[in-house]
């Protein structure tokens, strides 16, 4: 089996990263190497580190936006409620950048301070996605409606984020 262990993101200030995904995600910094790494671990994660920081300096150029390379990553949390949250957090930053009910799963959209855009999503138990099994649509999402329907039925994939939630 393959399966992804983590991410490296190149970013300009280390410690406005490190405070960001620490503040929004709840990662915390495991280490620091090579005085312009950090590593993170997702809350309840069993792996060294889930997320990297490679400084690049406060000068270097931003992300392009239409050029071949990474589009987002995606985070998971194990209890739906768990986005109203995390919701909550990107919006007290100016980094919630969408909404969206893709059937199967439950997403918002963000973007850190160097203009990674992230996802985060909750995933609906495998025996309700129906219709959803061979498509991806995107509808707008209304979490609240979502949270009602979900809450307490079924809990996600282990992911790192989505351990720690299942475990508290």
């Amino acid at each position: 089996m393959l399966g992804v262990n983590h991410a490296v993101l190149k970013v300009r200030v280390l410690d406005r990263s490190v405070a960001f995904y620490r503040d929004v995600l709840g990662l915390t910094e495991i280490a620091r190497a090579f005085g312009q790494m950090a590593f993170l671990r997702a809350p309840g994660s069993d792996n060294h580190h889930d997320l990297g920081l490679l400084e690049l300096g406060a000068s270097a150029p931003p992300a392009v936006e239409r050029a071949a390379g990474l589009y987002h990553l995606a985070w998971q949390v194990a209890d739906i409620g768990e986005l109203a949250d995390v919701r909550k957090r990107l919006a007290e930053r100016g980094a919630l950048t969408g909404q969206s009910d893709h059937g199967a799963t439950k997403s918002l959209y963000g973007i850190d301070p160097d203009g990674n855009e992230f996802e985060v999503m909750w995933l609906v138990p495998r025996e309700a996605w129906g219709e959803w099994e061979d498509q991806a649509d995107t509808l707008p999402l209304d979490l609240e409606r979502e949270i009602a329907r979900w809450s307490g039925k079924g809990v996600a994939a282990a992911t790192p984020l989505a351990q720690s939630s299942a475990r508290a």
